[in-house]
C-alpha cells in the first residue's frame, strides 16, 4: 500500500471518529441517564409519560408502575419504558 492510498483513508477515519463523538456517545449517555431514572422511581414521584399523561406513582412493580391521574383519581398501569421524565421527586416536595 503506498502513501497515497493510506492518505485517502484518513478522511474516512476522521469522519467515523467525529460521528462517534457527535451521535453515538451522546445517545449512550442519554440511555444511561434514562436507565438510572427508571431504577430510581419511587411511590409519590410525579411523572410525565411519553404520550404526555401526567400523574403520581402509587405502585412500583418490576416492569410497570401504576399512576394516579388528576381530579377523578383514576389509575393507569404503564410500562416503565413509557416514562419520559420525573417532574419532581418526593424529596423536593418536602424541602
Amino acid at each position: 500500500m503506498n502513501a497515497n492510498a493510506l492518505a485517502s483513508f484518513v478522511p474516512i477515519i476522521i469522519l467515523f471518529v467525529i460521528m462517534y463523538f457527535m451521535m453515538i456517545r451522546p445517545q449512550k449517555k442519554k440511555d444511561a441517564q434514562m436507565k438510572e431514572m427508571i431504577a430510581n422511581l419511587k411511590v409519590g414521584d410525579n411523572i410525565i409519560t411519553i404520550g404526555g399523561i401526567m400523574g403520581k406513582i402509587v405502585i412500583v412493580k418490576d416492569d410497570y408502575v401504576c399512576l394516579e391521574t388528576s381530579g377523578e383519581k383514576s389509575r393507569i398501569d404503564i410500562m416503565k419504558w413509557g416514562i419520559n421524565a420525573v417532574v419532581n421527586k418526593t424529596e423536593d416536595l418536602k424541602a
